[in-house]
Formats: C-alpha cells, sequence, structure tokens
C-alpha cells in the first residue's frame, strides 16, 4: 500500500491564476502543488495539469506550468475525459537495442528504462476546488478502474466545510488521501536514493 514512483503519474487540478485567490490557504495549497510537481520531477514521474474554462480563469500559474508535461483545458468540472489521452497514452515505439543493453547482460548493468504512461495505473490528484472539478475528477478516474490518491494539503476550496466534506466522499468512495511528504518519501523509500537530498530540501 506505498506508492511506487514507476507506476505513478500526477495530476493537477486548475491551479489557476483567477481561481487561486479565492481558495482557502491557497498560497500553502500552492507551494504544495508546486512541491508535488518538483518531486514528480525529481523521480521521473509524468505531471499533467487541467485548466478548467481558461478564458475566464487564466492559465495554470506559472511557477507550476513549466514543471508540467502537459496541460489541458476543459469545460466540464470533471477533466477525467479530456486526461484519458494522457495518463493512457500508447506506448512509444521500442528503440533499436543499442550496445551495452543486451538482455543477457546482469539487471544492475543494464540501461534503465521508464514505463510509459500506459504502464502506470495510480494517479496521484492535487488541485481545486475539492468539493468540485477535483472531487468529480477523481471519481470519474475511480470508475475508469484507476487507483486514485489524493494529496490533501495540495488541495483547497473557497471554505474548509466544502473542501473537508470532499476529503469524507473521496475516502469512502475508495481513494487514498496523504500528504505531500507521504508522496515524496514514498516515491524514493530509501535514503539511499540519488535524488534524496534534493527531495528533503524541498520539504524543509
Amino acid at each position: 500500500m506505498l506508492l511506487d514512483a514507476d507506476d505513478s503519474q500526477l495530476v493537477l487540478i486548475d491551479y489557476q491564476a483567477r481561481l487561486m485567490p479565492a481558495i482557502h490557504d491557497h498560497n500553502a495549497v500552492l507551494a504544495n502543488g508546486r512541491r508535488l510537481a518538483e518531486m514528480a520531477r525529481l523521480v521521473g514521474v509524468p505531471v499533467w495539469a487541467t485548466e478548467q474554462n481558461p478564458d475566464k480563469l487564466g492559465p495554470t500559474d506559472p511557477t507550476l506550468a513549466p514543471l508540467c508535461d502537459d496541460v489541458v483545458a476543459k469545460m466540464v468540472f470533471s477533466g477525467a475525459d479530456e486526461l484519458q489521452p494522457l495518463l493512457a497514452s500508447p506506448a512509444p515505439r521500442m528503440p533499436a537495442p543499442r550496445a551495452g543493453n543486451a538482455r543477457s547482460l546482469p539487471r544492475h548493468l543494464q540501461k534503465p528504462t521508464t514505463p510509459s504512461a500506459a504502464e502506470r495505473n495510480t494517479l496521484v490528484l492535487a488541485g481545486c476546488e475539492t468539493h468540485v472539478c477535483l472531487l468529480q475528477t477523481a471519481l470519474m478516474l475511480l470508475e475508469a478502474e484507476w487507483d486514485v490518491w489524493v494529496v490533501t494539503d495540495a488541495c483547497g476550496s473557497r471554505t474548509e466545510r466544502n473542501r473537508d466534506a470532499a476529503y469524507d466522499r473521496l475516502a469512502g468512495a475508495g481513494c487514498e488521501l496523504v500528504t505531500t511528504e507521504m508522496v515524496g518519501f514514498e516515491w524514493l523509500r530509501t535514503c539511499e536514493h540519488p535524488q534524496f537530498r534534493e527531495l528533503q530540501a524541498l520539504v524543509k
């Protein structure tokens, strides 16, 4: 029941310029969203983002957007349909074998390979508003048989009551509720991970 970086994708929901100031404790919510994205980059986890009605609510926060592999716009509250082509993209064509990476070589001498998005079944979600767009996205992704984890300290709503009601519903539906630090250290698993010091610095 621990997160695995090789099986994870990070989905950031609607961290938008005109929406964030209305979110309760928005500075902390955005900071944790950014930490998640930076952690994901360190350990090779794909990062996707959505924007709700960007003409009205503006683009993804400019400190977050450069950390994303892709950003999709939507008008419906759930981003599940727009995200699915990214989350379950076809595996890339395998390159021709390179010298020094023969299957006969011991595992520790083979060149590492990164699983395609299609092979990553765990979705780590964070964003706004928790009780609307994030909730509906999470529930529809659960229905599509993804494993969905929600990062509570990187989510927000205009009111705490709405946010907390969403957490109750998400947990009851089968989402795992976690925090930013839980995600980061589960992706690492060990203090011997080559990115340990860099990731640790993000949470201090």
